[in-house]
């Protein structure tokens, strides 16, 4: 993996064992093609998720994360407030996203989570590939692990299908959404 960041750290030779996610060091977010000529970037505030890690077998494995769909943000109050609107995630019948794992997989420091995501009352498997990044004891003794990953999705394949026809030709969003995830776990006391 190339990156103009310092290296991370892997003081953990087994990161096997019970997390649960800091939102303070974590961010869920989205990219949507705006005019079909940039890219607009998006992110929830408020979520929270636990993950169960087991490097020996890691389809024994489980990750469960739910976020407010009122906490969307995207550095535009009027965006926020559409977005929040009936015409996509209807945060007020809909106030959750959840993402359940059915299946993980892992390839040394890949590793593939399969699971049913959840927007707007509508269930579909997405497989979200996250890259270990790294672990580390924070100064207030905690173990944490990193793990960054993506995936692209039809939004379309969970209602969320507003749009408005360009003069131009194309839409103003794209259908095809790429969801992404810097994830920072603490591990739980035992």
């Amino acid at each position: 993996m190339t990156t103009d960041f310092d290296p991370t750290t892997s003081i953990v030779e087994n990161i096997s064992g019970d997390y649960t996610i800091d939102p303070h060091h974590s961010r869920l977010g989205f990219v949507a093609r705006h005019a079909m000529v940039t890219k607009v970037r998006g992110q929830f505030s408020d979520f929270s998720g636990t993950a169960h890690v087991d490097t020996a077998n890691p389809a024994g494995s489980s990750v469960s994360l739910s976020i407010k769909t009122a906490s969307v943000s995207t550095g535009s109050a009027d965006r926020d407030g559409h977005l929040a609107s009936a015409d996509f995630f209807d945060t007020e019948q809909y106030p959750e996203i959840t993402f359940v794992s059915t299946d993980v997989d892992r390839d040394g420091s890949e590793w593939s989570i399969t699971g049913d995501l959840t927007i707007k009352g509508t269930t579909k498997p997405v497989t979200i590939v996250f890259e270990e990044t790294g672990s580390a004891r924070d100064p207030f003794g905690n173990v944490r692990v990193g793990f960054e990953g993506g995936v692209t999705v039809n939004r379309k394949d969970w209602d969320l299908t507003w749009n408005a026809a360009l003069e131009t030709g194309g839409v103003l969003v794209s259908d095809k959404i790429k969801l992404e995830f810097d994830i920072s776990a603490i591990q739980n006391a035992a």
